[in-house]
């Protein structure tokens, strides 16, 4: 594994380690790239999760409204085959993070991410615009049940009191963020002084319209590909955000 950066690179993270101690009100918006690392497939990339089919359907088909109320049962193979990864733990980036918000710099993380490791890594302030596998609802009565149940409730889940269809509370093609949600995240992403975008190709909406709504003074890219908001950024870091994480803990003042 990469330990080691050029030298343009290495000024790109001091000047970036400079900016994180300077600043005191962090907003980070993350997406798949972040838990590359974690060992959960992003999804546009070469090797990524819209990179292959699943039978007759595109990934994409798959992971919509429609699909799921017309064939709930092939969406649920899918979905805890290629979604649900229960062993996946938080990486460097994620553990990075949590200690940043401990230590009083960032002030929400706006993820696009399902997997919830940013809870799980210690993070607090966590704004998921398309939910998590963590939490899912019957259709019929709404209670309330967690993963394992989902995971060793049949091929599709049913509700324990009144035998309805048990959905993930993640969004799918063709619902609606969470307004509360999305209204937070543009809230704190306006009133941050400095932005961290990590691991999204910012091609999804409005996920990746938030940015826009920044007017703070330091504008960091961490992703491995060119994104529409790099001509932006005050710093452009085209590495694996984990070894960026890495050198990060071991530089960084706090």
């Amino acid at each position: 594994m990469q330990t080691s950066f050029d030298k343009n690179t290495l000024e790109k993270l001091r000047e970036l380690k400079e900016r994180i101690e300077q600043s005191s009100s962090i907003a980070v918006l993350t997406g798949a790239g972040i838990s590359v690392p974690s060992g959960i497939p992003d999804f546009r990339s070469a090797k990524g999760l819209y990179s292959t089919k699943y039978g007759a359907y595109s990934a994409e088909e798959i992971i919509s409204h429609d699909f799921f109320l017309s064939h709930v049962e092939q969406f649920y193979e899918f979905y805890k085959d290629k979604m649900v990864w229960q062993g996946a733990r938080p990486n460097a980036m994620h553990n990075l993070l949590a200690k940043l918000e401990k230590c009083g710099k960032i002030s929400v993380i706006v993820t696009q991410n399902i997997d919830g490791l940013h809870t799980m890594a210690g993070n607090k302030k966590v704004m998921e615009l398309h939910g998590s596998i963590e939490r899912n609802r019957c259709e019929r009565c709404h209670k309330f049940f967690n993963l394992d149940y989902i995971m060793c409730g049949g091929t599709v889940p049913h509700c324990d009191e009144c035998g309805g269809v048990i959905k993930p509370e993640v969004v799918l093609y063709g619902e609606s963020l969470d307004d509360r949600v999305l209204r937070e995240s543009i809230n704190a992403i306006r009133r941050a002084d400095m932005l961290i975008v990590i691991g999204t190709s910012l091609v999804v909406y409005p996920a990746a319209g938030l940015v826009e709504y920044f007017e703070g003074d330091s504008v960091c890219v961490i992703n491995k590909s060119q994104t529409y908001f790099d001509s932006s950024a005050d710093i452009l870091i085209m590495e694996d955000c984990a070894l960026v994480a890495k050198w990060l803990d071991d530089n960084l003042v706090l």
